[in-house]
């Protein structure tokens, strides 16, 4: 009757016909994209949670008789709450779990070659979401303002503040002045619970619209079953809805797991801020950076002028890193397509950029290990050497695999 009533009003019959009957492939490596958007949906969940709680304010408070900055006392009360800590750590987990995902998802359009023709703007709208979300972490982390946090947001102060010329005014503008002032937290705060969700969910709806415009992209093996310019799959309701519905309940579960089993940033026994400085190193997904930094040696100045110099800071912390990210971002145009790519790319159509991309998964591995150097007690010159070694050789050894590979079916 309900339904009915609507329908006579809304034509929901037309909507259902249009958008609810839209077919979805089907493979597993699909659901990476829907983890980093349940994850995201998560994070603004338990985001609004925590806002109800959470002072952003670097000001000084008494507390027990003992002067304690605002933020980081709302961040003790959050964790004596019912279930406080549990969605703190939830929230903490779901970034973690949405930039690991995004990798993954990726990876998948990497190797699959789904970043060719016609989906080159997508690629690079996946580039500005993952930057997004890399944002998103960092100004995150900042917010207990504890000494572990306090530390690792002056570290990103300094690498901006050390660009030549342009890095003091864009350092002080970023933090709203000389990290830590007064200004820092409430400018960190509105920078990720305001502008950069609403990027990141203006950049999501951007880049599901591309998709759906274009339509997916499906495993190489429908190419022989469905027909040209179909897809292969299953309707939107109720199959896929029923599936990203598991899905979602299946990330909440694994995020309230690791929330209980695997408690994250304990900010009591960091303390507040204070003069002494923890041993500080970045979350996994930035340790690639970190062990670019260790890598660059302390010499490495370059003058310009008088007045100003690139130092090793930032050749490893925004040059490197940087050039590293414009590479992968222009990888689409690095191939020219005559026809669009709208299935899987058999990896052994394309050796060298397949081997290019292990080589790349190399790198970083080699560059985190590189970050924990020193509680490796590894030797720096090491360091350096398998850097560049492992990369060359996954390389080499992917290359020689996938056409002995080809050359295997050409026989057959």
């Amino acid at each position: 009757m309900v339904y009915e009533w609507l329908n006579e009003r809304l034509d929901l019959n037309r909507f259902k016909r249009k958008y609810l009957t839209k077919v979805f492939p089907v493979h597993s490596t699909y659901f990476f994209g829907e983890i980093a958007l349940f994850s995201f949906v998560i994070l603004i969940l338990t985001g609004i949670y925590l806002l109800f709680s959470y002072t952003p304010s670097s000001r000084l408070i008494e507390v027990g008789g003992k002067k304690i900055p605002a933020a980081y006392h709302s961040i003790l009360l959050i964790n004596s709450q019912p279930l406080g800590v549990i969605i703190r750590y939830v929230h903490h987990w779901a970034a973690h779990i949405m930039i690991a995902a995004l990798i993954l998802h990726m990876m998948r359009i990497y190797f699959s070659g789904n970043f060719k023709k016609p989906r080159e703007i997508n690629w690079l709208v996946g580039m500005v979401l993952f930057t997004l979300a890399i944002l998103a972490g960092f100004t995150g982390y900042s917010l207990p303002f504890d000494a572990l946090s306090s530390v690792a947001t002056g570290i990103g102060y300094q690498i901006a503040n050390s660009i030549p010329y342009i890095g003091p005014a864009i350092a002080k503008f970023f933090f709203a002045g000389k990290f830590p002032a007064p200004g820092s937290i409430p400018r960190l705060y509105m920078y990720h619970v305001v502008l950069i969700p609403l990027l990141l969910i203006a950049t999501i709806g951007l880049h599901m619209l591309i998709m759906v415009k274009q339509k997916h992209s499906q495993p190489y093996k429908n190419k022989d079953i469905a027909k040209s310019g179909k897809i292969l799959g299953i309707p939107l309701y109720p199959q896929q809805v029923s599936l990203m519905l598991f899905v979602f309940f299946f990330t909440l579960s694994v995020l309230f797991f690791l929330a209980s089993f695997l408690p994250v940033h304990n900010v009591e026994y960091f303390g507040p801020p204070t003069l002494q400085t923890p041993m500080v190193k970045p979350d996994w997904y930035l340790l690639w950076i970190y062990g670019i930094i260790k890598l660059i040696p302390g010499n490495w100045v370059i003058p310009l002028g008088s007045s100003a110099s690139i130092d090793p800071e930032v050749i490893g912390g925004i040059i490197l890193p940087g050039i590293i990210m414009t590479i992968i971002a222009l990888v689409p145009f690095m191939y020219k397509e005559k026809e669009p790519l709208n299935y899987w790319e058999p990896v052994s159509l394309r050796p060298i950029g397949t081997s290019a991309g292990v080589a790349f998964i190399v790198m970083f591995l080699a560059l985190s290990v590189t970050g924990y150097q020193a509680a490796l007690n590894i030797p720096i010159v090491i360091c350096r050497i398998y850097t560049i070694v492992l990369p060359m050789v996954a390389f080499f050894i992917t290359y020689f695999i996938i056409k002995r590979k080809k050359r295997e079916e050409v026989n057959l």
